[in-house]
C-alpha cells in the first residue's frame, strides 16, 4: 500500500483525461530521408519501424525468432517478412518520394498508430494508418485512404518480400471463396540462416465495398523472394476510397504449424473486420494507458517521458516469457538479446505501472534457470549464473571478444534483485515459493561460491567487468559487490517469508563483502581505481537502488565525485539519470532538472525524437535509456520506493517549473499520486 504523505503530496483515485496538446501525438512536418530515424509501432511481440517513403515500412522485427548468422558467432535476432510493404498507382504512375508534397507523419502514442499524410500532384489527398495490433500478437493492420482531386484510376498492391538473410523461400497464393465472403491469401514462408526455424508471413485485403463488389484480386509473382497480390478501381472527384491490409507473421518458434496459423491468422482478421480490429486494439491501449505519467507544467517533457513509456509499453507483452533486449523491437541491435538492461533498468517503472508485463520480464528468466546453473557448473561455481547475454535458450551469447561474457558477473545479481522487487510490489507468496524463491536461492549460492574468503570483511570478488564497462577484470568492483550483498541478503529474507530455514550462509558472506572507499571518503570503484572517466554508473547505483549507501551526505559525496567522471560523449543515457534520481531525493531541483535534460536530450534523433543509446549516437530506440529516465520521473521526483513492505514513498522534490506530477495506476492496487 502507498503511504500517505499530507501536505504536498496528495492521493487520488480517478484517471484524468488529457487533451491533445497534452503529449499523445509527435508530428513530423518536415520529413527528409537522409536525416530520418524510424519510430516503432510494436505490440510486444512484432514491431513494424516507419519509413519516410510512401507505403513503405523499414523491417518487421519479431520477438523470439533468433538464429546463427552474421555478427559473433551467436544468435541474432531475424527480420521477418516486411508484410506491410505496398505500392500504389495514380493513373498508371507509381506515387513515391519524388512525386508527393505537404508529407507529414504522426505516432499517435495513445494507440500505438502510425499515419502518414501527402499530396499527390493535383490529383488526390492519401492518408494510411497501420498498428501492430495489441490484442493479437502476431497481426498488423494498414488503413489507406485516397480523396480523388480528379477522377483518377488507381492500383494497390501489397508485396511480401523476404529479407536478404532467409533462405529456401516459398511463395503461395490461395483465394477462399464463400458465399459471404472471398478471401485472397497472400502468403510466404522461409527458413532461417541455419535452416533452424521456418518464418512464414500472410496478409489479405480488407476493402469497403459490400460482399460481391469489391475489386477483382490479381497474384503476380516476380521473382523467388517476392510477389505480390493487386486490385484496381476508379474513384471519381471528390470521392474518398478506403481499403485495408491485414496480415500475420509468426515462426517456428512461436508455433508448431506456422504456414497454417500465419494464414489462419490473416483470416482471422479479416472475417473480425477493421472497426473491430481497430476498436479491440484501442481497447487494449486504454487498458495500459490507466498507468500513465503526467506532467504539468513542461509540455516537452510531457511528451518525452510518454514517449519513453510507450516504449517500454510497446516492447513487452504480457503473458509471455520474452524479455526486451535494449533495442526493443525497433531493429536489430545488440542481436535482440538480453543484458543486465532489462533487470535493472526497464523493469522497474514497468514493475510499479504494469506488473503483469514485469511479470514477462521475469518468466523469462525463470525457464533459463537450468541453463543459468550449467553456466555455474562451466566455470567452477556452484548455484546459477546468468550469462551476460541471453537469447532464446539462456546459455551464454555474448561474443567472444567480448569480456563481458565470462566475467561480467553483477547480472546474476540483477536478476535475483529482480525476482525479490517482483515480489515485493505483487505481495504474490506463490509466486515466491514457486518461482521467485528457485532464482533467488540459486542466485545467492552462487555468490556464496563465488567470493574469495580471505578473513573478515574480507570475501572478495575478484576478476570481474565492472558495470563501468571500461574497468574490465578488475577486484571488488563496487555495484557487483553490493549487488552480490543484496542478492544473498534478498534471499535469506524470502526463505524466512516461505517457512524455509535460509542457508546461514548467506548472511554471513553477504556481512563480509567489502565496499571498498578512497581517502576522501569517497566510494571506490574497484581496488585499482585511481579517478579514471566512467562508460556508465557504478558507485552511484549503491545508493539508488541498491541502497547499501543510505547516509545522505555519503550520497552527495560520491555524486559530487563521480558526475565529474563522465565523459562529453559515449556513455549510455542511464548514467546521468541516476544523477537526476539522487539530486530528487537528496532535495536539490535545480540539479536534479540539469542532469534529468541532459539524460536524454542530447540523444534525441529526428523526426520523432527517438532516443540512441548515447549523445550523438545514431541507434534508436534505446529502451535501456527509457527505463532509466522514467525512473527518475517515477523514483526521483516521484519519490516511489520499492521496499519488502510493498511500494512507499520518501521525500524529493520536483523542477521549479513543474507545477504538478501525476503518476496513475500505481501498483497493483492501481493507485494514483499526486505531487504538488
Amino acid at each position: 500500500m502507498l503511504q500517505k504523505f499530507f501536505l504536498s503530496f496528495l492521493l487520488i483515485f480517478s484517471f484524468p483525461v488529457l487533451k491533445a496538446q497534452d503529449g499523445w501525438k509527435i508530428k513530423a512536418t518536415s520529413i527528409d530521408p537522409s536525416n530520418y530515424y524510424g519510430v516503432t509501432v510494436a505490440n510486444g511481440m512484432l514491431g513494424v519501424v516507419s519509413s519516410p517513403h510512401p507505403f513503405q515500412v523499414k523491417e518487421v522485427v519479431l520477438a523470439g525468432a533468433y538464429d546463427l548468422y552474421g555478427r559473433g558467432r551467436v544468435s541474432n535476432f531475424l527480420r521477418s517478412f516486411n508484410l506491410l510493404n505496398m505500392y500504389v498507382e495514380i493513373d498508371g504512375r507509381r506515387v513515391d518520394y519524388r512525386s508527393v508534397s505537404n508529407i507529414q507523419q504522426e505516432l499517435d502514442l495513445r494507440y500505438a498508430a502510425f499515419t502518414t499524410r501527402f499530396q499527390y500532384t493535383d490529383k488526390a489527398d492519401i492518408t494510411y494508418t497501420y498498428y501492430a495490433l495489441r490484442h493479437l500478437p502476431f497481426a498488423v493492420l494498414m488503413d489507406v485512404f485516397i480523396t480523388a482531386r480528379k477522377d483518377i484510376s488507381i492500383t494497390g498492391a501489397s508485396i511480401m518480400e523476404a529479407p536478404d538473410a532467409l533462405r529456401d523461400v516459398q511463395n503461395y497464393y490461395n483465394e477462399i471463396d464463400r458465399p459471404h465472403v472471398v478471401i485472397s491469401l497472400l502468403t510466404s514462408t522461409a527458413k532461417s540462416p541455419t535452416g533452424k526455424l521456418l518464418m512464414c508471413a500472410s496478409n489479405t485485403f480488407l476493402f469497403s465495398e459490400k460482399h460481391g463488389e469489391e475489386p477483382r484480386v490479381i497474384h503476380e509473382m516476380w521473382d523467388n523472394n517476392m510477389h505480390l497480390m493487386k486490385f484496381s478501381r476508379k474513384i471519381k472527384a471528390g470521392e474518398t476510397y478506403r481499403f485495408s491490409i491485414a496480415g500475420a507473421s509468426i515462426t517456428s518458434a512461436h508455433h508448431d504449424d506456422p504456414l497454417n496459423e500465419a494464414e489462419r491468422i490473416a483470416i482471422f482478421a479479416k472475417l473480425e473486420g477493421r472497426e473491430r480490429l481497430i476498436r479491440l486494439h484501442n481497447k487494449a491501449w486504454d487498458e495500459l494507458w490507466k498507468s500513465d505519467i503526467i506532467i504539468d507544467g513542461d509540455p516537452q517533457a510531457q511528451q518525452d517521458v510518454r514517449s519513453m513509456l510507450y516504449h517500454l509499453y510497446a516492447f513487452t507483452r504480457e503473458g509471455t516469457a520474452y524479455s526486451p533486449s535494449p533495442m526493443g523491437l525497433s531493429g536489430l541491435g545488440y542481436n535482440g538479446h538480453v543484458f543486465w538492461d532489462t533487470e535493472l533498468w526497464m523493469f522497474p517503472p514497468l514493475l510499479v505501472l504494469q506488473p503483469q508485463l514485469a511479470k514477462s520480464m521475469i518468466e523469462y528468466r525463470f525457464q533459463r534457470l537450468e541453463a543459468a546453473k550449467r553456466n555455474a557448473f562451466s566455470k567452477g561455481y556452484k548455484g546459477a549464473m546468468y550469462p551476460w547475454e541471453s537469447a532464446e535458450t539462456g546459455v551464454e551469447e555474448t561474443p567472444v571478444w567480448a569480456l563481458s561474457g565470462p566475467f561480467e558477473h553483477h547480472i546474476t545479481a540483477c536478476v535475483g534483485i529482480a525476482a525479490w522487487n517482483y515480489y515485493c510490489v505483487t505481495r504474490d507468496i506463490n509466486w515466491l515459493r514457486e518461482k521467485g524463491y528457485p532464482i533467488l536461492s540459486a542466485t545467492a549460492d552462487f555468490w556464496a561460491s563465488r567470493v574469495e574468503r580471505n578473513g573478515p570483511g574480507r570475501y572478495d570478488i575478484n576478476n570481474v567487468v565492472a558495470a563501468d564497462e571500461w574497468a574490465e577484470n578488475v577486484d571488488n568492483n563496487a555495484f557487483t559487490n553490493a549487488a552480490a550483498k543484496a542478492n544473498l541478503r534478498y534471499a535469506a529474507e524470502a526463505a524466512s517469508l516461505l517457512g524455509i530455514p535460509p542457508n546461514p550462509d548467506w548472511l554471513h558472506v553477504a556481512e563480509n563483502i567489502p565496499i571498498l572507499k578512497m581517502n576522501n571518503g569517497v566510494t571506490r570503484e574497484h581496488a585499482t581505481y585511481n579517478g579514471e572517466k566512467i562508460k556508465q554508473a557504478d558507485v552511484n547505483l549503491l545508493a539508488y537502488p541498491l541502497r547499501e549507501i543510505t547516509d545522505p551526505k555519503a550520497i552527495l559525496r560520491d555524486l559530487e565525485y563521480y558526475e565529474t567522471r563522465v565523459p562529453e560523449e559515449g556513455t549510455p543515457a542511464m548514467t546521468q539519470a541516476v544523477f537526476t534520481t539522487l539530486y530528487a531525493r537528496l532535495g536539490n531541483p535545480d540539479k536534479a532538472y540539469y542532469w534529468f535534460k541532459d539524460s536524454y536530450i542530447p540523444n534525441l534523433l529526428p523526426p520523432f525524437r527517438v532516443m540512441a543509446e548515447t549523445k550523438g549516437g545514431t541507434n534508436p530506440y534505446f529502451a535501456t535509456g527509457a527505463g532509466g529516465v522514467l525512473q527518475s520521473v517515477l523514483m526521483g521526483f516521484g519519490g516511489i520506493e520499492i521496499t519488502s513492505k510493498g511500494i512507499t514513498r520518501i521525500k524529493s522534490v520536483l523542477p521549479k517549473h513543474w507545477k504538478k506530477l501525476t503518476i496513475t495506476g500505481v501498483g497493483p492496487d492501481k493507485k494514483s499520486i499526486v505531487i504538488q
